[in-house]
């Protein structure tokens, strides 16, 4: 924990779509317990996004829901970031499109129900 919350200090500057990958990926390192820790990764992963914009993001489904609700993207762009750590690297750029398309659905959808239409849990809408 102390070298994930050292690296998001270190890395500030960075962006938020980035300091919310690798948390999002490092979580799924130091998590202790044999069932995984999704929930918990893709929320703090989420708090770090929302802080660093200093914002509540909009929109629904959020990015939790959405990995939730597909995780065969989430779990192969983990396992690039895992090749790349074999390669003493941190690099969680599949991460981060992954997170950055999502952002733009969540964002999209905020802006859809903004407009009146209604946008159901899959993220298709209709206008009222």
């Amino acid at each position: 924990m102390q070298a994930l919350c050292e690296y998001i200090n270190d890395n500030w500057e960075k962006s938020a779509v980035h300091l919310a990958a690798y948390v999002l990926w490092k979580m799924n390192w130091i998590h202790p317990f044999a069932d995984g820790n999704g929930r918990t990764a893709r929320a703090i992963s989420y708090v770090v996004l929302s802080i660093k914009l200093d914002s509540l993001l909009p929109g629904t489904p959020t990015i939790p829901e959405q990995i939730a609700s597909n995780k065969d993207p989430y779990y192969k762009a983990l396992e690039e970031a895992d090749k790349a750590w074999t390669m003493q690297k941190v690099d969680v750029s599949a991460l981060e499109g992954l997170l950055g398309d999502m952002l733009a659905q969540q964002l999209l959808n905020a802006a859809k129900e903004a407009a009146g239409e209604n946008v159901g849990s899959s993220g298709a809408s209709t206008l009222h």
